[in-house]
């Protein structure tokens, strides 16, 4: 969908993360779930690798990057290939948006 970018170059780095990081990303999950509600039909905006939708039972995604989607269709979140932007819902489709953002840095 978009040209390469960091966020298909760096994507099993980044899901890595969350697996060597066990404690700060459950402190994540923790400081957000309050925020998300318990039934519904959700999407999360920018699912990523699908580290957060996963959790809170969220199975729709959005998201540009190939790599991401690919390893979040694989933990059976249905990803829309498509920004922000330009949703590729209608308005009245999906109860509730979700969107956590994080940011990633290349030390490398």
């Amino acid at each position: 969908m978009c040209k390469h970018t960091n966020f298909d170059k760096y994507a099993i780095e980044y899901d890595r993360w969350f697996d060597q990081n066990h404690f700060a990303y459950q402190s994540e999950l923790a400081a957000i779930h309050r925020f998300i509600p318990d039934k519904g039909l959700g999407v999360e905006i920018g699912t990523g690798t699908g580290r957060f939708s996963t959790p809170f039972s969220i199975t729709v995604g959005v998201e540009p990057s190939d790599t991401m989607a690919a390893i979040a269709s694989s933990r059976g979140i249905t990803v829309h290939r498509a920004r922000a932007e330009e949703l590729p819902f209608s308005r009245y489709a999906i109860e509730y948006e979700f969107q956590f953002s994080q940011f990633m840095e290349n030390s490398k």
